[in-house]
């Protein structure tokens, strides 16, 4: 439910540009860096050091030949570890899907939000 709470404002704002963009929850991030020590994740995901947060997977085709739509997958467990309290959990949540909304646009998250820092 936080999820959609947070992901509702960027989706009305951006509608005509992120209907075709679906947003899912796992409980824990089935990828991990190749060395824990150099982690450099891809632009599609969204990390805290070596623990992925969430992650764009961009539209394709599934193993049956069935077109898939782009999803953001947040992952549930690593983002309420971070969060202290609801309120910084729907902060992080926030800043998540503007980035990775960003993304998925390629433009920076201050386009999607301009109260975000780009830094």
């Amino acid at each position: 439910m936080a999820v959609l709470e947070a992901y509702e404002p960027i989706e009305r704002r951006w509608q005509d540009r992120v209907s075709t963009l679906d947003v899912a929850v796992d409980e824990i991030p089935r990828i991990s860096p190749r060395d824990p020590e150099n982690v450099q994740f891809p632009p599609e995901v969204v990390a805290d050091g070596p623990i992925a947060l969430a992650r764009l997977i961009p539209a394709g085709v599934d193993i049956r030949g069935n077109a898939t739509r782009a999803r953001i997958v947040l992952f549930r467990k690593p983002i309420e570890r971070r969060a202290k309290d609801s309120t910084e959990l729907t902060e992080l949540l926030h800043e998540i899907l503007v980035a990775q909304v960003a993304t998925y646009l390629g433009v920076e998250p201050s386009v999607i939000d301009p109260t975000i820092d780009n830094d």
